[in-house]
């Protein structure tokens, strides 16, 4: 019989990515964009992809070596410099991307990764797959663990965080000026259940360089002509697990309960501090040898597993 998939009430810290995901850590492939490609293109690209489990492109070069990433962080922190149509049309993405890319192996720890993702302070890494590419794993994919796991915490005990708002009649520069001042990629709308974020910031000027060429500098563009979005409130204290797949079906994951803002960051905290099975009769995945079926090991059980009966 194999070991247990996760060791009787572990800390998920301790564990590996590999114990963690098992299969699902490489699922899906990286978004990839070679070096010499116009950053008016990443910007089209981190419209349909920030804040999903891919989160940021992967730059790479003519022979597939991956050489850096670019995000909502990088994109806007350089079009603050240069709010222009000629910024987006000339410059590459080599010369603005982030180049510290944290390449992973399934055997590190998720308090390691955690470490390395607030040194860099990237919620975002690849690992190699099997398809002789990269996979990501973003602060987002750590919703599945949140989801599998029996953690005996809500909502109300996450730590409160102050909320910034911002103006009706604010600027783009503005709203993306506060975002680099509070380090946040979210803010919301003063007395309102509506929030803009670096993407939605980065699609309004996706649609100004299609539609309006006669703006010269996207920044002073007014924020009421932006296409904000709506808050996912809740009412109830959810736990962990409901919290998570609560999120993990959104597109753009972002929670308030009460005075208290949720992010998949705020998740990825949580699950550092915690046990997998957080009970007094831990559960844990037993996976057959003969058949590859996985049951629960519990004390109703345990007589049957000693067999491999289920």
């Amino acid at each position: 019989m194999r070991p247990w998939k996760y060791p009787a009430n572990a800390n998920i810290s301790e564990l590996t990515l590999e114990q963690l995901f098992s299969e699902s850590l490489t699922d899906t492939p990286c978004v990839y964009l070679n070096q010499e490609r116009e950053v008016g293109v990443a910007t089209e690209m981190c419209v349909q992809y920030l804040e999903s489990s891919v989160d940021s492109i992967v730059i790479r070069d003519d022979n597939r070596k991956p050489l850096g990433i670019i995000g909502g962080y990088d994109l806007l922190n350089h079009i603050r410099e240069n709010p222009t149509r000629d910024f987006q049309y000339e410059t590459k993405v080599k010369d603005i991307m982030f180049k510290e890319l944290l390449v992973v192996e399934k055997g590190m720890t998720f308090q390691e990764l955690m470490e390395q993702w607030r040194i860099s302070r990237r919620a975002f890494a690849i690992t190699p797959n099997t398809f002789q590419g990269y996979s990501p794993i973003s602060a987002r994919k750590m919703l599945e663990i949140g989801i599998k796991s029996k953690i005996n915490f809500s909502i109300s005990s996450m730590p409160k965080k102050k909320m910034v708002t911002f103006q009706p009649d604010s600027t783009l520069r503005e709203v993306v000026n506060l975002m680099f001042e509070h380090n946040t990629r979210k803010l919301l709308l003063e007395f309102s259940n509506q929030f803009i974020s670096d993407r939605l910031v980065l699609k309004e000027i996706s649609k100004l360089l299609k539609f309006q060429p006669d703006v010269d500098n996207f920044l002073d563009v007014p924020v009421n002509q932006v296409e904000l979005e709506d808050v996912t409130v809740v009412v109830n204290d959810l736990n962990l697990n409901q919290l998570c797949e609560k999120m993990y079906k959104m597109d753009h994951p972002y929670i308030i309960y009460k005075d208290i803002s949720i992010t998949p960051w705020d998740v990825c905290n949580v699950l550092l501090t915690e046990k997998l099975a957080e009970s007094y009769k831990a559960v844990s995945e037993i996976v057959c040898p003969h058949c590859g079926k996985g049951f629960e090991n519990n004390d109703d059980n345990n007589s049957r597993s000693n067999q491999g009966i289920h």
